[in-house]
C-alpha cells in the first residue's frame, strides 16, 4: 500500500515539474514575442555603423612621407611600403603602399600612430572576396572613397538596433535630418 502512495506522489511532483518547465519555456517564448524584429534585409537594408567604427582603412598618397611608422606600430608588420630616396631633394619618395585585408586585424594603431594623417578608417565593412588575393589593396584601391551608408540611393540606412526605443516594432528607418 504504501509503494503505491509513494509512485502516486513520485508521479504528481514529476508532472508538477514538468509542467512548471513548461511554463517556463513558454515564459521565454512570450517575452522574445514582444520584442521587435532584428532582422535586416542586407542588400537593401545597412546597418549605419557607429561613429568610432573601424572598418577598411583610407590611403592619402600625396600625403605619406614613407617615414614607415605605420609598418612598426602594425602588430602583424603589415603595410608594405616601397619607396626610393631621392638624392637631388635628400628626400624619401614613396613608389607604392599596400595592405592586405585578408590578414590585417583592423587595430587601427596604423592609422593612430601615422604623422601626417595619411591613413584614415572608413565605415567600409563589405570587404568579402572569392579569392585571398582580392583582398590585398594597393594604393589606387586604398585611396578610393566608400560612399556612405546614408547617401547610397539604393538602400535604406537603418540605425543600431540597440537604440531603438522599446516597443517599436516597425521597420525602423533612420529620421530625415538635414
Amino acid at each position: 500500500m504504501f509503494k503505491f502512495l509513494k509512485q502516486v506522489t513520485d508521479y504528481a511532483k514529476g508532472s508538477v515539474e514538468a509542467a512548471k518547465y513548461i511554463g517556463q519555456g513558454f515564459s521565454v517564448t512570450f517575452d522574445h514575442m514582444k520584442r521587435r524584429p532584428v532582422t535586416v534585409q542586407y542588400p537593401y537594408e545597412k546597418l549605419i555603423p557607429s561613429e568610432r567604427y573601424r572598418g577598411r582603412i583610407h590611403f592619402e598618397f600625396d600625403k605619406c612621407i614613407s617615414c614607415e611608422v605605420c609598418v612598426r606600430v602594425c602588430p602583424i608588420n603589415l603595410p608594405v611600403v616601397d619607396w626610393e630616396f631621392n638624392k637631388e631633394v635628400k628626400k624619401k619618395e614613396l613608389k607604392h603602399y599596400s595592405i592586405d585585408f585578408g590578414v590585417c586585424i583592423f587595430c587601427g594603431n596604423c592609422v593612430e600612430y601615422c604623422p601626417t594623417n595619411c591613413l584614415s578608417m572608413t565605415e567600409e565593412y563589405e570587404l568579402a572576396a572569392y579569392d585571398r588575393h582580392e583582398l590585398n589593396y594597393d594604393n589606387v584601391a586604398l585611396g578610393r572613397l566608400p560612399t556612405k551608408v546614408t547617401e547610397d540611393p539604393m538602400v535604406t540606412p537603418l540605425k543600431e538596433l540597440g537604440y531603438l526605443p522599446k516597443g517599436v516594432t516597425e521597420p525602423h528607418e533612420l529620421s530625415k535630418k538635414k
